[in-house]
C-alpha cells in the first residue's frame, strides 16, 4: 500500500484540477510536498516552484497572496494555497489562482473536495490491494504442496486467521452484469469478512472458502448467497465440498466442486459433493478399465436406451413415475426395459443388476462428455 505522502500522484492532481477548474472558472495549481507544480492548467507552470506552497508545507496554514504581495512570493500568483491534509499528514497543497477577496468559502470547498477526492482513491486502492492479496491467498490454498508459512504471512496481512470446519464453494456464472468488485462485497456481506474469503479465479467462476462455521450454517449461507445471485440477476450454478480440517485439502476440495458441477443435473442449481460423491469415484477410475467395463455392460447402448435408464434410475426404480417423466405409456417404458436386459443381460429392477448398470452409465456418460 501506499504511504499518505504519496497518495498525491499526478494523475489524481490533473484529476483534481480537471473536475474543479470546470466549476470554479479559475485555475487550480497543485504542489507536491517539495512545493514543486505537478498539475495545472497553466501548462507552462508544471514542474516550477511555487514559494508560496513552500510556506504552507512549512506552516500548516492556509497562505494568502494579494496582487500587491505578488513579488514576495516567487513563483506565486495572487490567489488563495491551502494544505492537503489526508491521514493528518500534509501530502501537498491546492492554490486557486485569483482575487482573495472575491473568493469567499471557495478555497475551503475545493480543499474539503479535494481531500475527499483523495481519500476515496486511497479507498479504492486498498479494496484493491485487500482482492488481490486474497486472490494470492486462494493460490496458494489450492496448490497441492501449499505452504502453511506462506498463506499465514499473507492472512496476517488481513488480520484473518482460518480455523476449520472448512468448507469449499465454487460458483459457476453463466450471465451477469453485476462488476466483480460489487459480486463479492455483496458475498462477503453474508458470510462476514473474518468467516471466508471470496475471491474470482477465472473471469466467470468465483472461489469461496467458509471457515469456523459449522457446516448447517455453512449450508444455510450458501443459500443465501444463491438467493442472492438470483436477485442481481446472475445466472450460476454452485458446488460446495464436504466439511474438512486441514489446509492441505483445499486443492482437493475445488477438485471435488469442479467434479460436481460436471457431473451432476445441469438443472440443479445448488448441489453438494455429497450428492454426488459415489458417482465422483467414477473419474478417478483408470479409463482402459472403464472403457472396458461400460462396453462390456452397455452392448450396443445408444442414447434413448440411456436416457431411460437414467430416469428410471433417477425415479428410484418406479415405472409410472419414470414413464410419466418420459411421457411414455407404461407398457412402452416395460418393453424398453425388457429391450435392456434382453441387451445387456442386467435387470434394472433388480437391485444388483442395477447398481452395475449405474455404474455402467455413469462411465458411459463421462466418456460421451470427454468425447464432446
Amino acid at each position: 500500500m501506499r504511504k499518505p505522502m504519496h497518495m498525491l500522484t499526478k494523475e489524481i492532481a490533473n484529476e483534481i484540477v480537471k473536475e474543479t477548474s470546470i466549476r470554479l472558472h479559475r485555475n487550480v495549481n497543485i504542489m507536491n510536498t517539495e512545493g514543486i507544480i505537478i498539475a495545472t492548467q497553466d501548462k507552462s507552470r508544471i514542474g516550477s516552484i511555487h514559494n508560496g506552497a513552500i510556506e504552507v508545507l512549512k506552516s500548516g496554514k492556509t497562505l494568502t497572496i494579494h496582487e500587491d504581495e505578488n513579488n514576495n512570493w516567487e513563483g506565486s500568483q495572487p490567489g488563495v494555497n491551502l494544505p492537503i491534509v489526508f491521514l493528518e499528514q500534509i501530502i501537498g497543497v491546492i492554490g486557486i489562482t485569483g482575487d482573495p477577496d472575491e473568493m469567499g468559502s471557495v478555497g475551503e470547498l475545493v480543499k474539503m473536495t479535494t481531500e475527499l477526492m483523495i481519500r476515496q482513491e486511497f479507498m479504492d486502492l486498498q479494496m484493491e490491494w485487500k482482492q488481490r492479496t486474497k486472490e494470492t491467498i486462494i493460490e496458494q490454498l489450492l496448490k497441492s504442496d501449499a505452504s502453511v508459512t506462506s498463506i499465514d504471512q499473507s492472512l496476517s496481512l488481513l488480520g484473518l486467521h482460518l480455523r476449520p470446519p472448512f468448507t469449499t464453494t465454487v460458483i459457476q456464472i453463466t450471465k451477469r452484469s453485476v462488476p466483480n468488485r460489487t459480486l463479492v462485497q455483496k458475498i462477503e456481506e453474508i458470510i462476514g469478512l473474518k468467516n471466508g474469503i471470496v475471491s474470482f479465479v477465472n473471469v466467470n467462476r468465483i472461489f469461496i472458502t467458509i471457515f469456523g462455521i459449522e457446516e448447517k450454517e455453512s449450508v444455510e449461507m450458501i443459500e443465501d448467497i444463491y438467493t442472492l445471485l438470483k436477485k442481481q440477476n446472475v445466472i450460476s450454478r454452485m458446488a460446495y465440498s464436504l466439511p474438512f480440517s486441514t489446509l492441505d485439502t483445499f486443492s482437493q476440495s475445488y477438485k471435488d466442486c469442479d467434479i460436481t458441477l460436471k457431473t451432476s443435473d445441469p438443472d440443479s442449481d445448488i448441489v453438494s459433493f455429497a450428492q454426488i460423491e459415489a458417482k465422483a469415484l467414477i473419474y478417478q477410475v483408470d479409463e482402459r478399465l472403464a472403457e472396458r467395463f461400460s462396453h462390456r455392460v452397455l452392448n450396443g447402448f445408444d442414447e434413448n436406451k440411456a436416457r431411460t435408464l437414467e430416469a428410471f434410475f433417477v425415479n428410484d426404480l418406479n415405472i409410472q413415475k419414470t414413464a410419466n417423466d418420459l411421457y411414455v405409456h407404461r407398457n412402452t417404458l416395460i418393453y424398453r426395459l425388457n429391450k435392456i436386459i434382453e441387451d445387456t443381460g442386467y435387470d434394472p429392477r433388480k437391485f444388483k443388476d442395477a447398481l452395475i448398470l449405474q455404474v455402467a452409465l455413469w462411465l458411459f456418460q463421462k466418456a460421451e462428455k470427454n468425447d464432446s
